[in-house]
């Protein structure tokens, strides 16, 4: 959207056109047809909210660029893997300490629950109950909440990562996870730090000026526990059909047909083969579900 309103300000339009976009798309034209697709979507919204206040504005047609969306092939971590992201994470330098204590937590808690980034960064102190070993996600995808069960041994650790937590801070904050300046960390925050990690421990290429570069995401440990508890169901004879209501509602997904495609393309680091039939057939069931 930089681009787009930078372009339309160098042009001197004082509205949105689909001509405009159009002589955008060929001031910039060397990406492929997804990618074009994607920033129609964008300019897309933009334009219907612009719409509101000016009624100048023309919304392109979605059909103007043909395109597909293509998801990201999901990279599934090791346990040892999963180990160093954590220990590293730990040693994060920061004036009292804190930086390391939230991101090897939040990147843990995130591994063993399959949180979203955003539902783990939303935690409020009184979300997390460890007493009981439950927390309550209150505002996760599509606005529903639900209540996820943890570990004794993650209850153990979520209860350290408090203690000093407020030894540094003092006072019990809102929020369950702080940086030292007593702020929540944001999502661009997290994905640095995260992106800081793996270049350390060689998952991703070290990258001058700050940049992230390319290689697995945070996003992924989630991907991960999805595929190695569908993996540890056929280790121990359960059924798939019937254990798949189950981790849908735990990853506070809508529909389980929808699960299977956060493990779709999961095909390094030992996935077992005798996981891929199941995956494939509840696939198809979510292409059908997609198409009705």
């Amino acid at each position: 959207m930089r681009r787009f309103t930078a372009f339309t300000d160098s042009e001197g339009a004082d509205h949105i056109t689909v001509d405009l976009f159009l002589r955008w798309k060929k001031h910039y034209g060397s990406a492929n047809n997804n990618t074009w697709s994607a920033r129609l979507s964008m300019v897309r919204v933009f334009a219907n909210w612009l719409r509101g206040f000016d009624p100048r504005t023309e919304v392109p047609p979605p059909g103007l660029i043909s395109g597909k969306l293509r998801r990201t092939r999901p990279y599934i971590y090791t346990d040892d893997q999963v180990a160093a992201i954590v220990t590293e994470a730990s040693q994060l330098p920061s004036s009292y300490g804190l930086r390391g204590w939230t991101c090897s937590t939040l990147f843990g808690l995130i591994a063993v629950t399959g949180l979203r980034v955003s539902e783990a960064l939303g935690l409020d102190d009184e979300d997390v109950d460890l007493n009981q070993a439950v927390l309550t996600v209150k505002h996760g995808k599509n606005a529903k909440s639900r209540l996820i069960p943890i570990s004794e041994c993650a209850a153990k650790r979520l209860g350290a990562y408090r203690a000093e937590r407020n030894r540094i801070l003092g006072a019990s904050p809102a929020a369950f996870f702080l940086l030292e300046r007593g702020e929540r960390p944001t999502d661009c925050a997290a994905r640095y730090n995260f992106a800081v990690v793996c270049q350390r421990i060689g998952l991703r290429e070290r990258q001058a000026f700050n940049k992230h570069g390319r290689g697995p995401r945070i996003h992924d440990l989630r991907h991960t526990f999805a595929v190695r508890t569908i993996m540890n169901w056929y280790r121990r004879g359960l059924d798939p059909d019937r254990e798949m209501l189950k981790l849908s509602t735990y990853l506070g997904h809508s529909k389980p047909e929808l699960t299977p495609l956060t493990c779709s393309g999961s095909s390094r680091n030992g996935l077992q083969p005798s996981f891929m039939p199941a995956l494939t057939r509840w696939q198809a069931t979510a292409t059908l579900s997609a198409c009705c």
